[in-house]
């Protein structure tokens, strides 16, 4: 990431990282699915048996992204971001416990923190994108990585791409969603409140073309939907 998505960082505190593995899945229906698919479509572009270099933007947590591209791919080594300690104490210990630290480089800090020289050959982000405020920080956030990608090299996007508010129906579905697994009333009363003040999508996935459009890539292709959640890949201009 780059500096400007600090604060966005500050909300996983060591409380919000030690739930992070549960509520996720609760509150991405599909969370796994998600992951599994993003990595192979980096392995339909990059092709299978390949050596690579994966750049995984925002890994803290459980560092799904490693864990199953990593299994997928043996070849391929990855370098693992991400601002928070507590998340990315998180993704060492399950890296560790599927064998993949060998293979990944962790960091903590940000895109611009990392060898200036340094170019991957694919990249992922995934749920961050609408943690971070205000349209021109999602753009510079997306210019980082785009620098650090090779010409044609893929990245895979996801998180929620609507504006919450003006998808009423998403948004109730996402709170019986939480209900479907034992949260009460107020529980989600609670959960709805906090998910509207809390983040800052992309408001379409127009929106989200025009951003990828103007950090250097080419069209996204949509691959996974999951209420408000949408996965896209898209390649690095000039391949």
């Amino acid at each position: 990431m780059t500096a400007p998505s600090a604060d966005a960082a500050r909300k996983f505190d060591p409380g919000r990282a030690a739930e992070y593995e549960t509520q996720s899945r609760i509150a991405l229906a599909g969370y796994d699915a998600c992951h599994e698919l993003s990595a192979c479509m980096l392995a339909a572009t990059l092709g299978q048996g390949r050596e690579a270099h994966v750049l995984v933007v925002g890994a803290g947590g459980g560092a799904q992204e490693v864990v199953t591209a990593g299994a997928l791919e043996p070849a391929w080594r990855f370098t693992a971001l991400d601002p928070s300690e507590p998340m990315l104490d998180l993704a060492v210990a399950r890296l560790r416990q599927h064998g993949l630290l060998e293979r990944t480089e962790v960091h903590l800090g940000y895109i611009d923190d990392l060898p200036a020289e340094t170019r991957f050959d694919a990249a992922t982000l995934i749920g961050v994108l609408h943690h971070i405020p205000g349209d021109e920080p999602k753009r510079a956030l997306l210019r980082a990585l785009a620098a650090r990608l090779r010409p044609g090299a893929p990245l895979v996007l996801a998180g929620n791409r609507y504006a919450y508010a003006s998808q009423p129906l998403l948004l109730k579905a996402w709170g019986e969603r939480w209900r479907m697994h034992g949260a009460s009333a107020d529980e989600v009363q609670a959960k709805l409140g906090k998910i509207l003040q809390g983040a800052d999508p992309p408001h379409s996935e127009a929106a989200v073309a025009a951003l990828l459009d103007e950090a250097g890539f080419e069209p996204p292709t949509w691959f996974f939907s999951s209420l408000f959640w949408g996965a896209c890949i898209a390649l690095r201009r000039g391949g």
